[in-house]
């Protein structure tokens, strides 16, 4: 069945272009964030109303040279609209002035934000200052798609401290790397507490993927694209014995293994068919994928003509994502092929419509009842953002377009607080929170 988007006219902002494997650059300005304070209502609120329809159903970052000179981000704080109607969505801006933010967290049951700067810095956000949280630029490449690029908090943070970082290193490859915040100062890491867990050598230096977070049952899940190129060259995106293509699940924290424990229910926890880690396979890179309950939603990358988004069950191990079989829903390079076992997604889009999906999160905040259950989900290079809930049938519904092409200049990524209110970063270094206009 044909999905219904709803669509909002608005100004356009001026937007990144990208397609393919050709990452786009910027220059790191070496622009250390601040708060601000404004009293102007937010600026880029569009309307939308859910429209309840049935369908069965990055390259996302930049680069930039390394700075040697820093200066404060800034929050920023905005008066808000009021509600009454249907709901309004608007981005109002939290705070600007990073280099190249690509992730908003938050520890649970912490009022703080947490905002992953892609050279090597993360910075906390506590009660209206940025305040620097822990700087690895030292260690880490900024180019394109490498970086730092994810911050997961081990589920009891409050208690163990502990916290874990994936980045692209100094000679190109990808490290997962435990810290402790610091026993004297709960607003900045403990910069020699890193342990590294796990090394990934990456033949190429896109299709870096570099989201991880914590599942409902407890272990830290790693998605890591195909090794970089394009078609996938290396080969990696049907085997089970590499990390790479991958949805990777171990176990760490206080009483797992050195360096890292094996769930027993991990599909090739024997290492007999498969590397011990892999949890699903077939991903080209998963740039930003998220839970909601037991449902992980992944956002992956297309490679010339067609970006998707897949949802499955956490409990279903094993799974095979596809590429390069299919791109999106289509077989790839070919008129046919063998589409037996394989998730197809949830949705997908092609680049008349966008060039890179930048995944979300379900929203499950309090501020806009209306939101919840909707996925929210963007295009790194037109800078949309649309959602859509996952219907009875497993297809998906309600498919809605809150902000229209132009809205956000690069959108790098979504994020999410301790509450379930949800956030947007940008190329330019800003953070928007997403409200009721």
């Amino acid at each position: 069945m044909r999905r219904t988007i709803l669509m909002i006219a608005a100004t356009a902002l001026a937007v990144a272009a990208c397609s393919g494997d050709d990452e786009p650059t910027t220059s790191d300005d070496g622009v250390r964030p601040s708060v601000v304070t404004t009293t102007t209502p937010p600026s880029t609120a569009m309307a939308a109303t859910p429209e309840a329809t049935t369908t069965t159903a990055a390259e996302t970052t930049t680069s930039g040279a390394e700075s040697t000179t820093t200066t404060t981000p800034e929050v920023v704080t905005t008066t808000t609209a009021a509600s009454g109607g249907p709901l309004v969505l608007a981005a109002e801006p939290v705070a600007d002035g990073f280099e190249q933010p690509v992730l908003v967290i938050a520890p649970p049951g912490d009022p703080r934000l947490f905002v992953v700067d892609q050279p090597g810095r993360i910075w906390v956000i506590d009660e209206g200052t940025v305040l620097p949280f822990l700087d690895i630029k030292s260690l880490v490449t900024f180019n394109n798609e490498q970086g730092l690029l994810g911050l997961a908090f081990h589920p009891d943070y409050a208690a163990n401290g502990l916290f874990y970082i994936d980045y692209i290193d100094r000679d190109g490859n990808t490290r997962l790397v435990e810290y402790m915040v610091s026993t004297s100062d709960p607003n900045a890491a403990d910069p020699d507490s890193g342990r590294e867990l796990l090394r990934v050598d990456q033949p190429a230096a896109n299709h870096n993927g570099g989201m991880i977070a914590f599942g409902p049952d407890g272990y830290l899940w790693f998605g890591l694209g195909d090794g970089g190129a394009s078609d996938d060259r290396f080969g990696n995106g049907q085997r089970a014995d590499t990390l790479l293509a991958a949805m990777l699940r171990i176990e760490v924290g206080p009483g797992a293994p050195e360096p890292y424990g094996i769930p027993p229910d991990n599909p090739y926890a024997d290492g007999e068919d498969g590397a011990p880690e892999v949890w699903a396979i077939g991903l080209r890179n998963p740039w930003r994928w998220s839970f909601d309950d037991k449902l992980v939603y992944i956002g992956d990358v297309g490679q010339n003509e067609i970006e998707e988004i897949s949802a499955a069950s956490t409990n279903i191990a094993g799974l095979n994502y596809g590429w390069p079989i299919m791109e999106g829903r289509a077989c790839f390079q070919s008129e046919s092929c063998d589409q037996a076992g394989l998730v197809i997604p949830l949705l997908d889009y092609p680049h008349s419509d966008g060039c890179s999906i930048t995944g979300g999160f379900v929203y499950r905040g309090k501020e806009m009842p209306e939101l919840d259950g909707h996925y929210l989900y963007g295009d790194y290079c037109t800078g949309w953002v649309r959602s859509l809930k996952l219907a009875n049938d497993g297809g998906a519904s309600a498919e809605t377009e809150w902000m229209p092409a132009g809205t956000f200049a690069g959108l790098t990524s979504f994020g999410v607080d301790s509450a379930g209110e949800l956030y947007v970063t940008t190329q330019a270094g800003t953070v928007y929170k997403l409200v009721r206009g």
